[in-house]
């Protein structure tokens, strides 16, 4: 089978990734016991089928979306941001510590928090970037080092400046001032926890696929991660770029910590490493590190987690097996690099063919 764009062979690829993933947990559903049509009828419904579920499908979404870019706009530029986690722990204390602390107009004080909360994601996930380009250690054990620094800090900042009147596990709670909830559009959403993040989450979508592919910094940032040695020739400053993705990304995950800590959760407890940053990297790969691709991957991420107690609730099947349909599809996901590799090797072979006999013919002809 060959494909005249790899742009939609990849979202063949991520389609193809979801319905084995479905179909795996189909077979452990009935391997179990279990009716798989009616899990995944309630599994679905779980998530969408009111106002209310699929507003907070929606909230749920909005940090996957946004770690998911994260994670993108890292391997775009050929590199893995395995630290979105506590990025997302940094910039979630920036924007809680300016929520806190001041008392400005809501508008103003939370531009501040969010602004707030990109500066410190993009700082942490910079010195990362800053000890690839310098010293050549690699993304990955620095933004899992970074990781669990984070942990440690907001171990100690949070019962020791922002405690909260009864225990000293989370923060004091945000006033509503400081909150990304609104009256207005949780009413529309039958009440539910769906808040203005999911806006800021399609703001960051159409900003970073402008400058994916509308810019010459997108350009570069894309050329380093294709061939970085190809890019130092061309005059592009590599270790400069790479700083750079490190920190946007950064920043982006930075992003997610404010929205999630300021709209969904509007506290923030010690002891947890937020399980949406490793989550953004399985919306990356199922969204084939495309902006737009993230966003229907995290939607759809969304939908699973928010379904998924539903399902539970009425059929007795474990959430566990829809954990394990989620992980199931991640695995697929990952794969199909191998896949689309074939599938290259394939249009070459045939390439190679076709270029055979185009020349047989004309030789023939001479």
């Amino acid at each position: 089978m060959k494909f005249r764009s790899g742009f939609n062979r990849k979202y063949v690829l991520s389609l193809l990734a979801v319905l084995l993933g479905l179909i795996a947990g189909a077979i452990l559903m009935s391997s179990t016991g279990h009716n798989p049509v009616e899990g995944y009828r309630y599994l679905f419904r779980g998530g969408l089928m009111n106002l209310a579920r699929v507003g907070n499908t929606m909230a749920i979404a909005t940090t996957l979306i946004l770690t998911g870019l994260s994670v993108a706009f890292a391997f775009k530029t050929g590199l893995f941001n395995i630290g979105a986690s506590g990025q997302m722990l940094m910039g979630g204390l920036a924007a809680t510590a300016i929520g806190l602390t001041y008392s400005w107009p809501r508008p103003v004080l939370l531009t501040a928090m969010m602004l707030a909360a990109m500066l410190a994601g993009g700082l942490w996930a910079a010195i990362a970037g800053f000890l690839k380009a310098r010293f050549n250690v690699h993304e990955v054990v620095a933004t899992i080092m970074l990781n669990w620094i984070a942990f440690w800090t907001i171990y100690y900042v949070i019962p020791g400046y922002f405690k909260g009147p009864f225990l000293e596990t989370e923060s004091r709670r945000l006033p509503a001032a400081a909150t990304l909830r609104w009256p207005w559009l949780s009413s529309q959403f039958s009440g539910s926890y769906i808040n203005i993040g999911i806006f800021i989450a399609l703001a960051a979508v159409i900003v970073v696929a402008f400058v994916l592919e509308r810019t010459t910094l997108g350009y570069e940032l894309k050329a380093v991660g294709y061939n970085r040695h190809a890019a130092e020739a061309a005059g592009i400053k590599v270790n400069a770029r790479m700083v750079l993705s490190m920190g946007i990304a950064g920043a982006l995950a930075g992003l997610a910590g404010g929205v999630f800590y300021a709209g969904y959760a509007a506290t923030m407890q010690i002891g947890i490493l937020p399980s949406q940053g490793f989550d953004g990297i399985a919306v990356a790969l199922l969204g084939a590190s495309s902006p737009w691709g993230v966003w229907v991957a995290g939607l759809f991420f969304g939908v699973l987690h928010t379904g998924k107690g539903f399902m539970t609730a009425m059929t007795r099947i474990p959430p566990e097996i829809a954990d394990t349909i989620i992980a199931t599809i991640i695995y697929f996901a990952a794969t199909s690099v191998l896949v689309e590799r074939y599938w290259d090797s394939i249009d070459r072979s045939l390439s190679a063919r076709r270029e055979r006999r185009s020349v047989s013919k004309e030789e023939g002809g001479n």
